[in-house]
């Protein structure tokens, strides 16, 4: 891994940190043409994201199914993302993004293709997932683990947060775009859309400019390097509290978002637009708090903060399983999309603030396994179970509740939280 500071990266300032949230995005160039491509090329995914799950509703009638074409697209992060994160520590990571974003682009391309031509059943929609979260166990890890060389540790927290923004503003704008474009031209054109939205992340990827990667002179086999980072993870008792809670809130509160649409649908009684509406409220909450977060990080307790977001979301979570108004289950919903939103971006930036560089992505591999693989594989996998024996809404609600009690019984004791 390089080990200078990036030419776009200025010293820091000893004068009070700015209120501006979007402070970052000035004062680093390749920073900026990557959250500009990320943010454009993440509305399409939004709006992919979307259809996918409508599609799996339509193609099976099933909520079981809807969770599990949302479990196998994560299953091989689950089976590679550490080997992923290996390769991140040991190789371009810049490169190893746009190669992966390339691969992507043919996999939206080939959904586009197999739903507009009437082709489309749940098995290719099964095999397409998988084939995208085969891509995405390399590219989660090396795109974590990049930001740092595009803004230096300095302003980690605060880029870490703003990337949690350009997120969050496609959640919003993705499903509302795509809403209108299924009413108007159909599924497939969110699929197709998305194939476009790609060029936009592969022509910033060209345009940014590091210092030439130097590979570690040292490498070991892949599996010390795995064996390293567990080692590494159980004897550093602040990553590995960290990483307990990232489980618990994944595995337990992030399945709401797969049975979004069985709620839209089964619960609240709304078509495609209610349920691009419900998302949208997700995706207004998330990037109110992550400009927050970019705006205040210098300035509060961040461990104080992380508490705080992780005693409220399941609060938050429990009334949105009671909702019986799709307006009221939209305003709980911009509430706990922005509690989310706090709690993942702190934990992620607080990982990153305290791992070495050399296991960077390593650790970072860790982290998607957990937040996108074992949230998928694991957590809505049970959720569409339950789901489907006693509904969606209790399905919600019983892992709030988990999580709630996770926070009062152990969280609330470990005071070193406070202290970060």
């Amino acid at each position: 891994m390089p080990s200078a500071l990036p030419p776009s990266a200025s010293p820091p300032s000893t004068s009070p940190p700015s209120l501006n949230p979007f402070r970052v995005l000035v004062r680093h160039r390749n920073f900026r043409i990557f959250w500009t491509g990320q943010t454009l090329s993440l509305i399409g995914t939004w709006m992919q994201q979307m259809a996918i799950g409508w599609l799996a509703l339509e193609l099976s009638d099933s909520a079981f199914l809807v969770g599990l074409v949302a479990s196998v697209g994560s299953l091989p992060i689950l089976l590679f993302s550490f080997y992923g994160g290996v390769l991140a520590d040991r190789h371009d990571k810049l490169r190893l993004v746009t190669i992966a974003q390339s691969l992507l682009l043919v996999e939206a391309t080939l959904l586009w293709w197999f739903t507009w031509s009437g082709h489309m059943t749940v098995e290719w929609l099964v095999a397409l997932a998988f084939f995208a979260g085969c891509v995405s166990a390399i590219e989660i890890p090396s795109r974590q683990a990049l930001i740092i060389e595009l803004v230096g540790r300095d302003e980690l927290h605060e880029a870490i947060a703003l990337n949690s923004s350009g997120f969050n503003l496609a959640r919003i704008v993705g499903p509302a775009v795509g809403a209108v474009v299924i009413s108007s031209l159909g599924l497939a054109w969110c699929f197709g859309l998305n194939a476009l939205s790609y060029l936009t992340v592969l022509g910033g990827l060209l345009l940014i400019r590091l210092p030439a990667f130097r590979p570690p002179t040292h490498a070991t086999a892949p599996w010390e390097g795995i064996r390293q980072l567990f080692t590494y993870m159980r004897t550093t008792p602040v990553v590995a509290m960290l990483m307990r809670m990232v489980v618990v809130y994944s595995v337990l509160g992030v399945p709401y978002l797969t049975l979004m649409p069985v709620v839209a649908r089964d619960v609240l009684h709304t078509e495609a637009g209610g349920y691009g509406l419900l998302l949208s409220c997700v995706g207004l909450g998330g990037l109110a708090g992550a400009l927050f977060l970019a705006a205040a990080a210098p300035r509060v307790r961040r461990g104080r903060l992380l508490l705080l977001s992780a005693y409220t979301h399941p609060v938050l979570l429990l009334a949105f399983s009671l909702a019986r108004s799709e307006w009221l289950a939209g305003g709980i919903l911009l509430f706990a999309g922005f509690t989310m939103i706090v709690n993942s971006a702190l934990s992620n930036g607080l990982l990153q603030s305290i791992v070495p560089n050399e296991m960077r992505g390593r650790l970072m591999s860790a982290y998607s396994f957990v937040v996108v693989g074992l949230s998928q594989v694991l957590g809505s996998f049970l959720a569409g179970s339950v789901a489907r024996a006693i509904g969606a809404d209790w399905a919600i609600g019983i892992g709030a509740g988990l999580m709630l009690v996770y926070a009062v019984t152990v969280l609330a004791r470990r005071r070193e939280i406070r202290a970060l």
